[in-house]
């Protein structure tokens, strides 16, 4: 997700031995955050397993529908990840019903990434500030060149990981039947894309941890 980070927001205290502990409860409350934004994927997963392709993308445009309103109800706001997200699988979803082709549901992932990657990508070559520091730099206080590394970071990702939907969709194991594939697609599109999504978001979340490491040790020390 685009908000992989969020809750770097409460790193304020001035006092570097905590930031060890607040590393680890930020990473336990990001991963709970990413699980609860791929809960429609979880859903899509467990249907595909005992009812198909398509209801198994019937359930995941009604779980999307839950996922926004959910959140709308806990925060009395809406996340732009999970509005993008419900639009493109209520438009490729609801072509899958239509036209009864898994080919637009397979298109799906790869197009919410590239949406993501070209939000992030373009931020980062136009205006004085990146996507991200535009949503957290007032949360969080990092030097421009690390907003710049990690706005990169997570543009090129999701360029790539849409890349790597497209191919393993369409052009992955060939000599396979149809039913092989999209049995392969659907374990690559819930295990493999959530598990690189998971590791990265750590990852990145792993070198905030360290500026800001850097960063409070340096206002400690000035106090004294």
């Amino acid at each position: 997700s685009i908000n992989a980070f969020p809750c770097y927001r409460s790193l304020t205290c001035p006092r570097p031995r905590r930031i060890l502990i607040e590393t680890a409860a930020c990473l336990l409350f990001e991963t709970m955050k990413i699980l609860f934004d791929f809960f429609p994927l979880i859903l899509f997963f467990g249907a595909y397993k005992f009812y198909g392709i398509f209801v198994a993308t019937a359930v995941a445009i009604i779980a999307s529908i839950l996922q926004v309103g959910f959140f709308w109800l806990r925060q009395r706001r809406f996340e732009a990840t999970h509005l993008i997200t419900l639009a493109v699988i209520g438009i490729f979803g609801g072509m899958t019903l239509i036209f009864q082709s898994d080919i637009f549901i397979k298109w799906k992932p790869t197009i919410v990434e590239w949406i993501f990657a070209a939000m992030v990508l373009g931020s980062h070559f136009t205006g004085r500030r990146t996507a991200l520091e535009f949503m957290l730099g007032s949360q969080l206080k990092l030097p421009p060149p690390v907003w710049k590394k990690v706005n990169l970071s997570w543009g090129l990702f999701f360029l790539l990981v849409g890349a790597l939907n497209l191919y393993v969709a369409f052009f992955f194991r060939l000599d396979l039947d149809a039913q092989a594939r999209t049995d392969l697609w659907v374990n690559f599109k819930v295990f493999g894309l959530m598990g690189l999504t998971l590791v990265f978001a750590i990852v990145q979340m792993l070198m905030i941890a360290k500026h800001i490491d850097t960063n409070e040790k340096h206002i400690d020390t000035s106090e004294k």
